[in-house]
């Protein structure tokens, strides 16, 4: 057999979904189409080249990091395209199975887990919300509400470094409250929501001090949206810098 069946997603809708005229995927797969389970269930497949997609062809490209991201970027593409469905359970890159038939075995199979999934983000989007804060910033927000003085005295220039050095030394645990009020404030809006672990690595504009994925339910996407353009700019004044992203399908949410 020379072609496999790569699988993008499973969709739950009252309607039969259908790709967006001109829709790409990976690259060299056939065009996306949809595959009918059962009870209002599809699954978005393409015929994929067991010679760039079988076994031994995907472990050689997981050694090339542009090619595993060319892939994951159209693969994420597909998915996203079917955003307005009731329900959309993405899969993981390079989910492959050998026919269609597999495919809907698989689906029946896993019935049960897949409708359990269903019932959770039905009607829902996931959003994002990243926090890095600007150390300099902060320090000279929390020194400025210290200190007073002009500086033109030897005592105020001692009470302005003493200041800096205060804040320096509260500045991890009063960052660490400030994202943890955000994520609780927003969680209450939130169907479901994972804090990911803060990475020590560098995050563009400051360091990393929030990375996590919300489910909200359509219904209060607006509320949510002022929610956190107010905390957003609340929060700047002290140096924080949130970045809101958003709708996306379920990714963070539909592995057990």
């Amino acid at each position: 057999m020379s072609d496999a069946c790569y699988v993008y997603c499973v969709i739950a809708s009252g309607r039969r979904p259908r790709p967006t005229q001109g829709s790409r995927g990976l690259p060299r797969t056939g065009p996306v189409r949809v595959l009918d389970a059962d009870d209002g269930l599809y699954v978005v497949v393409a015929d994929a080249p067991l010679s760039e997609y079988g076994e031994a062809a995907i472990a050689r490209g997981l050694a090339n990091l542009e090619w595993v991201s060319r892939a994951a970027m159209a693969h994420e593409r597909v998915v996203e395209s079917f955003g307005k469905a009731d329900a959309v359970l993405p899969m993981k890159l390079f989910t492959i199975f050998t026919s269609d038939a597999r495919v809907l075995a698989h689906v029946s199979e896993q019935r049960k887990r897949i409708e359990t999934l269903v019932r959770r983000v039905t009607g829902h989007d996931e959003w994002s919300i990243r926090v890095v804060l600007d150390r300099a910033r902060a320090e000279q927000a929390a020194t400025k509400s210290r200190v007073s003085s002009d500086g033109r005295t030897g005592v105020a220039y001692l009470a302005q470094k003493k200041a800096r050095r205060d804040a320096a030394k509260e500045l991890a645990e009063r960052a660490q409250e400030t994202v943890a009020d955000l994520y609780d404030r927003v969680s209450a809006t939130a169907r479901d929501a994972k804090r990911r672990t803060a990475s020590e690595l560098p995050a563009q504009g400051g360091s990393l001090l929030l990375d996590a994925a919300f489910l909200i339910p359509r219904s209060r996407t607006a509320s949510f949206k002022t929610l956190v353009s107010r905390e957003a700019k609340a929060m700047a004044r002290h140096g924080y810098g949130v970045t809101v992203t958003g709708p996306w399908p379920p990714y963070s949410f539909v592995q057990d």
